[in-house]
């Protein structure tokens, strides 16, 4: 009863974590255009583009790809 108590709280930290993670795309996608150019200052590469709707950093996503893997 008590492995129940302990592991039930967990289990739900551990959901809401992959939850909150998986909104979050690894790659950076943003909702607007100016977020996305503000990442890819911070990443030290030029432009963005589109992926599903959605604005990336660099202008391409090999580039993006290249300066992730130096972050």
């Amino acid at each position: 009863m008590m492995l129940t108590r302990t592991l039930i709280p967990l289990l739900v930290l551990a959901v809401l974590g992959v939850a909150s993670a998986s909104q979050a795309h690894p790659r950076g996608l943003y909702d607007t255009q100016r977020e996305a150019e503000q990442r890819a200052r911070e990443l030290g590469c030029q432009g963005t583009h589109l992926n599903n709707g959605k604005w990336m950093p660099c202008s391409h996503e090999a580039e993006l790809h290249k300066h992730l893997r130096h972050h």
